[in-house]
């Protein structure tokens, strides 16, 4: 990289990690003052009329110079028309983080635990309310004038396509299914719609799904997100990368999308007509704005060399769609692209057409805000007992059981009579919240919390720091021989994997292993291992050691993690979360980051990716997770065996499948695919000893796994709660065309002919497609 690149990157590192520091009054500033004397002559004003027509008169009482400073995140104000200024850079990943301002009067916001762990609970109703509970807080940030903007960039939607992805534990993990229900649940809640999709007047809140599309890789041997060009066939695209993003649009109705730094198959994303304008507005039907990522408009110039100059950078973004740019690109070079003809005026009356109609949808052109239905939210919403109870919920049903052997957890507490504590996870808070986060209401370390629990504890870091290159193996050990429990908290933490930065390796960072294996030989009893991370980890040492009885992956399970780890280790909630990524083994990382395939490639020995596709050895799988309970599964004997297709519909063989007879999904059109529809009940009980909260995972697979078909991949799941020795019944509909198709390689989506099987824990269903 030569010396300009290093600047630019140095510029754009500190505009993304810089939180914006707002000095705001106790009241927000807004437009329409009925105190102003010019407010009723301002057709924009009057709320009788359509959002169009209001901001189309707002649009022509601006000049030149006025629209082009609307373009960046940080809006400038219009005194004479008495619009305030506006900051479209708000993050609320898993609580709210910047674009707010924290002070002794709201010192922190609820921190739930970060995405990937969320993701582990499978139950969208509990990511409908964390949504929810954070656009609580975010308005009532906004009405005591802590915030600068109600359009959050949050969720982060993209698969966790390679386990070493520094950014993968923003993500609700590898599968296209599980992150396009999560993208709608969160949005939902986000911004006031109900669980189900309905209306609800006012929008709370904006919510922005990002980053479109195919962007899964920050800085990893020589290759950066800002210059790197994702190779991405049209199937892959289609059946792995899209699906969350048109969830988001389509079902949960977010009202913007971001484009992000990558190329794919070689036009940066914020410069991709067919993505932005042609994909996600007209096809999918985005009724908001399209941000782009903070410095992306500017890397169309500067890193890819797309656009041959600043201005060309511009015009190829405002063409292609892009409405807001984080950063100042174009304050600095609209005007010059004008002037160079690379735009020109109406391009950007269309994007702040998008934009003012998002600002007045917020209600932020309406009068004072405080009058809104939302306006009363007052600040002792944040950080509201109900909100910490939430997060704790949600650090509870996430947390994964990976091994108890023998029953080692729970512990039973009168039975503990000495309990050693070792790891550098232990007892530090920042290791609990992962990335994006805002200061939490309260914290407490899983050592806070074992102590509340238990009297005689000594605790011992054994590593100077997570990365444990400094270590105090003979102390720890020493520690492990003389009491009757030992638990150790190991992992990773954001100086292992973040933004900006990818893993080398999938181990235990540096002598962390080594101190797990001392201390577990000392131990008198077979120890308790708990990971805090938030990417996966070949544990297979530990898994395959008995002197190590049980494991946890807690991921980063923010505020209330500490509290949520000691509960499943005394048995008082029982632990239900399932891996939402495949754990691959250190061999993985011979697969080079770059290689954007899901779809194993035998000819080479490529293994591909996820548990759809992958071919090699797991240390865990995917939707792998135990439990306290023993829980069984039977389909019911009602269960719909043949979907019948219409006579008169002709299938046809594939290109890549000669053998096959498949029938094109578009071809079949929604009249037919609305009646393909089947419910299947699968019966699910608790045999004990304990309550739970479990969720029930569906899959569907087809006879074999040639031409491109994936091993089997998730349909649907529901979380349910029972008791010891309760049963219940769980439906699930299905619809052909949507769950029991496939992508062939030049992305069309079919539907086979024949048997397909519905699979549930070690049960099956087969459902023939006949005509």
């Amino acid at each position: 990289m030569g010396t300009r690149g290093l600047i630019f990157s140095s510029a754009l590192l500190l505009l993304l990690l810089a939180q914006p520091v707002l000095v705001i009054s106790a009241t927000p500033p807004f437009a329409c003052n009925p105190a102003s004397s010019s407010t009723p002559t301002f057709g924009f004003c009057n709320t009788t009329l359509p959002i169009d027509k209001r901001v189309n008169d707002l649009i022509s009482r601006l000049t030149l110079e006025e629209k082009i400073q609307q373009l960046d995140h940080k809006a400038a104000e219009i005194p004479r028309l008495g619009v305030p200024k506006y900051n479209w850079w708000s993050e609320a990943l898993h609580g709210l983080a910047w674009g707010v301002h924290f002070d002794p009067i709201i010192p922190g916001a609820t921190s739930f635990p970060q995405v990937i762990l969320t993701a582990a609970s499978f139950n969208p109703d509990l990511w409908y309310r964390i949504g929810q509970t954070i656009a609580v807080e975010a308005r009532a940030m906004y009405n005591a004038g802590h915030a600068g903007g109600l359009t959050f960039w949050s969720p982060n939607v993209n698969i966790f396509r390679d386990p070493r992805w520094g950014r993968g534990q923003e993500t609700p993990g590898e599968d296209p299914i599980t992150a396009s229900k999560y993208a709608v649940a969160f949005v939902r809640g986000l911004q006031g719609d109900t669980a189900t999709g309905g209306r609800s007047g006012q929008l709370m809140a904006s919510s922005c799904c990002k980053h479109f599309t195919a962007y899964d890789l920050d800085r990893w041997n020589g290759s950066v997100r800002y210059n790197f060009d994702a190779r991405v066939t049209a199937q892959d695209m289609e059946d792995t990368f899209q699906p969350p993003f048109r969830s988001c649009i389509e079902q949960g109705r977010a009202t913007c999308i971001m484009c992000s730094y990558n190329r794919v198959n070689g036009v940066p994303t914020c410069a991709d007509y067919n993505l932005l304008t042609k994909q996600a507005r007209k096809a999918w039907g985005l009724d908001g704005y399209i941000a782009s990522d903070c410095g992306a408009v500017d890397l169309i110039y500067g890193a890819s060399r797309y656009g041959k100059t600043p201005e060309e950078a511009v015009g190829y973004a405002l063409k292609a769609g892009l409405d807001i740019n984080c950063g100042h690109y174009m304050n600095e070079h609209a005007g010059s692209a004008i002037q160079k003809g690379n735009i020109s005026e109406s391009d950007i009356d269309r994007a702040l057409f998008n934009a003012f109609s998002l600002r007045m949808k917020l209600g932020l052109f309406n009068g004072d805000p405080q009058k809104l239905p939302s306006g009363d939210i007052p600040p002792s919403q944040v950080c509201s007992t109900e909100h910490k109870k939430l997060a704790l919920q949600a650090a509870q049903e996430g947390i994964v059981l990976l091994k108890n052997n023998g029953n080692t957890l729970p512990l039973v507490k009168s039975k503990i009579t000495s309990l050693g504590v070792i790891g550098p996870n232990a007892n530090t808070s920042s290791s609990l919240m992962g990335n994006y986060n805002g200061p939490p209401c309260e914290v407490t370390t899983p050592l806070k919390a074992l102590k509340s629990s238990v009297n005689n504890i000594r605790f011992e870091a054994g590593c100077n720091l997570v990365a444990c290159n400094v270590t105090k193996i003979p102390e720890a050990v020493q520690l492990a021989s003389s009491v009757d429990y030992v638990i150790m908290f190991m992992g990773l933490d954001q100086d292992q994997e973040r933004e900006g930065f990818d893993r080398m390796d999938l181990v235990l960072p540096g002598m962390q292993q080594t101190l797990v294996s001392k201390v577990a030989e000392a131990a008198k009893k077979p120890i308790i291992l708990v990971l805090i991370s938030g990417g996966p980890l070949d544990i297979t040492f530990a898994k395959d050691d008995p002197r190590i009885g049980a494991i946890l992956w807690a991921g980063f399970p923010g505020e209330a993690g500490g509290s949520a780890i000691s509960s499943i280790i005394f048995g008082e909630h029982n632990p239900g979360g399932k891996l939402p990524v495949t754990w691959y083994p250190q061999e993985f990382t011979k697969v080079p980051m770059t290689d954007m395939r899901m779809r194993p490639d035998p000819t080479t020995g490529y293994p591909g990716r996820s548990y759809r596709f992958y071919t090699g050895k797991t240390v865990y799988q995917f939707g792998y997770g135990l439990s306290y309970s023993n829980y069984s599964y039977e389909f019911e004997a009602e269960a719909a065996t043949s979907i019948y297709l219409n006579n008169s519909l002709s299938p046809q063989a594939t290109s890549n499948d000669p053998n096959t007879l498949s029938y094109d999904i578009a071809s079949l059109g929604f009249n037919t695919c609305g009646k393909l529809k089947v419910s299947t009940k699968v019966g699910v009980k608790n045999h004990g000893p304990m309550a739970g909260k479990h969720p029930v995972l569906l899959f569907s697979r087809w006879p074999s796994t040639e031409h491109g078909r994936p091993v089997k991949q998730l349909v649907g799941f529901q979380s349910v709660h029972l008791e010891a020795g309760e049963s219940t019944k769980v439906e699930f509909p299905l619809s052909a065309c949507e769950h029991l198709s496939r992508v062939v390689d030049d992305g069309r989506r079919v539907l086979d002919k024949g048997s397909h099987f519905l699979i549930v824990g070690d049960k099956e269903h087969e459902i023939n497609i006949v005509s």
